[in-house]
């Protein structure tokens, strides 16, 4: 919408004015603290006539997704053209690092899914590891991951091995940094996000939205690097992953030292 806002030249108000719907609350679904409806949707198409329609048929396509909140589709035109990531993810490890087996036990713990809905989700999210870190100009990328993501069990301990040594490769990249948050209070633990230049993504239980106004992308940029300033240096974080390899490959739970089974 704010896409279309500009192209045309248009300010909030004169949209308001277009599409009868108040400029505060416009402004509040661009930055993405508001979801739009189906009833936007359709003012937008009596708006701007000439995207045929496309406004109403993203809302409704929006409804079937499943891997992600809606708003993630207009994250990923911005993720693909960010110079620089700062990615993190409490709890577990985060998407753009997953190996394929830690994300299918993951996805497999969604309620009612099926083997098919796996599948889909499984090679949307490693299409998205190809798209962003494997293009030919790959942003500049800091990840930071919590300690508690290398000690909490998805899958077999094979799979955790394995994602341990996706971690390890994935550092080696040369614009890849991470960095391993140690298991301390910090007001970030409460969602994870992305800043990918001047935008950012927020996600949490019920969701997530894409920010772009200055304001909020400069607090939770902030807020990153203090996070940052809190993890372990880059040569501990690494040592650390390398470790935990070790652990998981001999099949022992790090937070246990008991073994646990392979295939379980």
């Amino acid at each position: 919408m704010r896409k279309e806002r500009l192209a045309h030249g248009w300010s909030l108000p004169e949209l308001s004015q277009r599409t009868g719907y108040d400029a505060g609350h416009l402004s509040r679904v661009e930055n993405g603290k508001r979801p739009p409806t189906e009833a936007l949707a359709t003012a937008c198409d009596a708006v701007f006539t000439e995207r045929r329609g496309w406004f109403t048929d993203w809302y409704q396509e929006s409804r079937s997704w499943s891997e992600v909140p809606a708003g993630f589709r207009s994250w990923a035109e911005l993720e693909d053209k960010a110079a620089r990531l700062c990615d993190w993810m409490p709890g577990t490890i985060t998407g753009l690092l997953q190996s394929e087996d830690y994300a299918r036990a993951i996805l497999a713990t969604f309620p009612a899914v099926t083997e098919d809905t796996i599948a889909t989700r499984l090679a949307s999210r490693v299409e998205r590891q190809s798209r962003v870190l494997a293009r030919e100009d790959p942003p500049k990328t800091i990840f930071l991951v919590d300690e508690l993501a290398l000690y909490r069990q998805v899958g077999t301990a094979d799979v955790m091995a394995g994602q341990m040594r996706q971690l390890a490769a994935t550092a080696a990249m040369p614009q890849v940094t991470i960095q391993v948050l140690p298991a301390v209070a910090h007001p970030a633990n409460a969602s994870g996000f992305v800043i990918a230049d001047d935008a950012v993504w927020c996600e949490h239980v019920a969701g997530g939205y894409v920010f772009t106004d200055a304001q909020t992308v400069s607090a939770l940029s902030t807020r990153f690097d203090t996070l940052r300033g809190e993890s372990y240096r880059v040569s501990e974080s690494l040592t650390l992953i390398k470790g935990m390899a070790e652990l998981w490959t001999a099949g022992v739970s790090p937070l246990t030292q008991t073994r646990t089974a392979a295939s379980a």
